[in-house]
Parts: structure tokens; C-alpha cells; sequence
């Protein structure tokens, strides 16, 4: 018997599969509802600092149970932890004593990325005028910034426990990327690259998460070379049936259940939407089913049950 951590590899690595479909989200927010308990994410870093060490421990091995607690009652394959606070020392504490709840029993991973995103609006303008003024200078910045996700990222290997890395940097809106293909090429696509090929090097797997239409720039996320790719956005276009003749055969694909009907659609739209991502998604393997964003706050959990009941019944590969 395959343990949930083992279907979630074989997945991303396009292996066949019998039984359900390996199900996780990059974000549960909803532990509150679920289990009365904050998610780890949105406790303060004040009351950290002021903690002594033996309530620091308990408050580590409360995140990590609430983690454990969220991937036994939804039946997720894998774990992604938000540090709190995040430094790589604190954050290897934090996958030991999950580790040491779960063992090997679940794949945990964690926010790796390293290259520009979109920028917030008030710097939206700044960051293009960089762009057309001092391209040099934000070369150096995305070479600089890329290095030390890799040094991290060796320190996590030496360490041990960690499995993958799940880069959440957005490129993307509904209507297409923040900038142009040929400006995407030149100022994110070799830093990728070079990101994700020194985590695959370390022993790392990597999936590449971004929101929105990512169609006009879909050939150089998978030039970059990533294990999987998340979240398949079909706000912006992104349908799964041409994202799996497209690249299914190169790439794992992750999501592409729509969370804006998950939150203001019907029933009916939510059961159509997953329905749509698992027969389009599972065919020959490498697919992982989740939403095409997260499971936020403020949407209903009874919503999140649904679309997991549907799973259960349809989201099977016989043998």
C-alpha cells in the first residue's frame, strides 16, 4: 500500500496510478471553522518574540498537529507549510516535528521562489521604469535573489525532511502576464531555470505555481523545467483539456477547479467544475486535483466538502 506521500511523487513524475487521484491545496485557511484553531500563517510574530523557549516548542508542535490534523481530514497527499516566523532554522524545527507526528507519511514542501513577480500597484510604475532605465541593475537584483533561494535551499538539503518546493511567485493576470513574453524572457525564464534546476539538483521536486492566463507564456515555464505546474486558472482561460494535450506528457498539472464559482457559484457549477478537471485531468496520470488557487478565508467549508465528495465518488483510476 502506497502511502499518500509516495501516490504524490508517482504523480509528479507521471507514473501510473490505480486508486484516487493524490488531492492536496497550497493553502487550507479555513482551520478555524474546521478544527477552531488559526492557521499558522495569521498568528503574530509579536507574540513570538515575547515567547519562552518551552512555549515556543508548544507553539511549533501546534502548527505542525494542525497541519497533520488538516491532510488526515481532507485526505491530502501533501503538506505546504507556512513558517512562522520563517528563518531556514526555525523552519527546519517546524518539518521535524511534523515528521515526527506523521513520519514519512505525507509530502512537505514550501514556498521556493525567487524571481519577480507582479508588483504591487503603487510599484507597478517604478518597476517598468527600472526595466527601460537600469536593466543592469535588476539583472543583478534577480541573480542576487535567486542565489540565496539556492543556498537556502542547500541548507534545507543538508538538513533533511523537506521533499519539495512549491514557487508562488504570480506572473499573471486574467488577461495575460505582468510583462510581455519577450520581457518575461529576458528578466524571469533563465532565473527560473537556474532556480529550479539547482532545487531538482539538490533532490528537490518543484512545482511551479502561478494565477491567471498563463497561455502567452506557457512554453517558457516549461523551457524552465519544473516537475508540475499549479494552478491552471480557468478565470483566465486556462482550460485543462488543452493543457493536457498541450503539455501533460512534460509536465505535471495541478488545480484548474475554479474557486470563484467555489465561492459565489451554485452547487451545480462547483460539481460541473470538478468534474471538468478530473476528466480532463486524469487520463494517463500526472495530475494532481486541488483548486485553481487555494482554499481561502471567507469561503464556506461546506463548499470545500462538496467538492471533495465529488472527488471521492469520480476522482478514481481503476485497478
Amino acid at each position: 500500500m502506497q502511502t499518500p506521500r509516495e501516490r504524490f511523487i508517482a504523480a509528479l513524475e507521471r507514473r501510473p496510478l490505480t486508486g484516487r487521484v493524490p488531492h492536496f491545496e497550497l493553502v487550507f485557511f479555513l482551520t478555524m471553522e474546521a478544527f477552531g484553531r488559526l492557521h499558522p500563517s495569521q498568528r503574530q510574530y509579536r507574540q513570538w518574540i515575547q515567547m519562552e523557549e518551552k512555549e515556543r516548542e508548544l507553539h511549533r508542535r501546534d502548527m505542525a498537529q494542525l497541519y497533520v490534523d488538516t491532510a488526515e481530514r481532507f485526505e491530502h497527499s501533501a503538506i505546504f507549510i507556512h513558517p512562522n516566523p520563517g528563518d531556514v532554522e526555525e523552519t527546519c524545527r517546524l518539518i521535524d516535528r511534523i515528521r515526527d507526528i506523521s513520519g514519512d507519511r505525507y509530502f512537505i514542501m514550501m514556498h521556493g521562489d525567487a524571481t519577480f513577480s507582479i508588483p504591487s500597484g503603487e510599484q507597478m510604475v517604478g518597476f517598468s521604469y527600472r526595466l527601460a532605465d537600469e536593466p543592469e541593475k535588476v539583472h543583478a537584483e534577480a541573480a542576487a535573489m535567486v542565489d540565496n533561494a539556492i543556498r537556502n535551499a542547500e541548507q534545507y538539503a543538508r538538513h533533511g525532511g523537506l521533499d519539495g518546493f512549491a514557487l508562488c511567485s504570480d506572473y499573471c493576470f486574467n488577461s495575460g502576464p505582468f510583462l510581455s513574453p519577450n520581457q518575461f524572457g529576458e528578466y524571469i525564464t533563465p532565473y527560473l531555470a537556474r532556480l529550479i534546476q539547482a532545487q531538482r539538483d539538490l533532490g528537490f521536486y518543484v512545482i511551479k505555481h502561478t494565477d491567471g492566463n498563463i497561455m502567452p507564456i506557457l512554453d517558457q515555464l516549461l523551457q524552465a523545467n519544473p516537475h508540475a505546474l499549479h494552478s491552471l486558472d480557468p478565470q483566465g482561460g486556462v482550460d485543462m483539456a488543452e493543457m493536457k494535450r498541450l503539455c501533460g506528457h512534460r509536465v505535471a498539472l495541478c488545480g484548474n477547479v475554479n474557486c470563484g464559482l467555489m465561492d459565489t457559484g451554485t452547487d451545480e457549477q462547483v460539481i460541473e467544475s470538478v468534474r471538468y478537471a478530473l476528466r480532463h485531468g486524469m487520463p494517463g496520470g500526472g495530475y494532481i486535483f486541488c483548486t485553481s488557487n487555494c482554499i481561502y478565508t471567507g469561503m464556506r467549508l461546506s463548499r470545500y466538502e462538496l467538492m471533495l465528495d465529488v472527488w471521492r465518488k469520480e476522482g478514481n483510476y481503476a485497478g
